[in-house]
């Protein structure tokens, strides 16, 4: 095995120009780690976002990406879920590169059913989703729960989720993603650039928020007292909560084995779907940011790393 290996970094801040193709040592197994072979990542904004300077405190040089899928090729010695061999997905970080580490905690069992490029565009959405549903809002079967963004990657999880565990979903997006969006599971459509959701929904138990901005801001005025909004777009008020009578929350992407490997269930079980409007070659990432940060990508990007 060669000591070497291709990486994606960020010597300097700035646009596209700044995310390098490097040759870089391959790292080492800790032990505690698991090293892994990387097929496939995806692209998610927080990768832009540091690209771009947006996250300034993150030391230089980096290796961007977030999402991983591929097959484990060494193990330290305290590692005891995982074996060589194990085809593996999660979201440890500096996964835009041949080889990568991670903590057993930050991967599950690739779902079966799923390619490496299928897989790699779940962990950060999917995680991000649940968390922010059933972990910080709590929700429940038969509560009404708003979702924004409801086309793009964690918002499209956060509508099958909410399906799958028996809430009745709205789901904000695009005309011309009200198709999607239903076929997801959705039981309402609000088209945003049509009509301000706020004048068609009321009460909802939950509004789960993955746009920030004006959207954030307006939507303390939909959910009913007592009820829940949470973001992963922005910081919430707690001045506006407590105006409103409504807990307002941020959420995150939280590793978990025994969530990765329950949403691969659902995977394998037909239950939820991994929608990926494109495939890039790893040649081509500075292409797949660029495309990610325009905003309007249905679904997750996927950067295939090998074969």
């Amino acid at each position: 095995m060669s000591t070497t290996m291709q990486a994606v970094r960020v010597h300097q801040f700035g646009g596209s120009e700044a995310a390098i193709i490097d040759t870089v040592n391959r790292p080492e197994v800790g032990a505690d780690q698991v090293l892994i072979k990387i097929r496939a990542s995806s692209i998610n904004p927080v990768d832009w976002k540091i690209r771009n300077g947006l996250m300034k405190q993150i030391p230089l040089p980096l290796v961007l990406g977030r999402d991983l899928a591929g097959d484990v090729i060494a193990v330290g010695v305290d590692v005891k879920v995982f074996k060589v061999g194990d085809a593996v997905y999660g979201n440890p970080g500096s996964t835009f590169a041949e080889y990568g580490l991670a903590k057993e905690g930050e991967l599950g069992h690739k779902p079966k059913t799923l390619s490496y490029d299928q897989a790699a565009s779940v962990p950060v959405v999917a995680l991000t989703a649940w968390r922010a549903l059933f972990d910080s809002a709590k929700l429940k079967a038969g509560q009404r729960v708003l979702i924004h963004g409801a086309a793009g990657g964690v918002g499209n999880f956060g509508v099958q989720f909410a399906k799958v565990f028996g809430a009745h979903v709205i789901g904000t997006a695009s005309a011309a993603n009200e198709a999607f969006v239903r076929e997801s599971g959705a039981d309402e459509f609000v088209d945003y650039r049509s009509t301000r959701f706020e004048d068609v929904v009321k009460a909802a138990d939950v509004v789960f928020d993955t746009i920030g901005h004006d959207t954030l801001d307006r939507s303390y005025a939909v959910v009913k007292r007592g009820g829940v909004l949470v973001t992963v777009a922005g910081q919430p008020s707690p001045e506006k909560a407590a105006q409103y009578g409504i807990q307002a929350l941020y959420a995150g992407a939280s590793p978990s084995t025994a969530t990765l490997n329950e949403i691969a269930d659902l995977l394998d079980g037909g239950k939820v779907k991994i929608h990926i409007s494109k495939v890039f070659p790893f040649s081509d990432v500075k292409q797949a940011l660029a495309l990610n940060e325009e905003g309007h990508t249905r679904g997750k990007i996927a950067l295939h790393i090998s074969d």
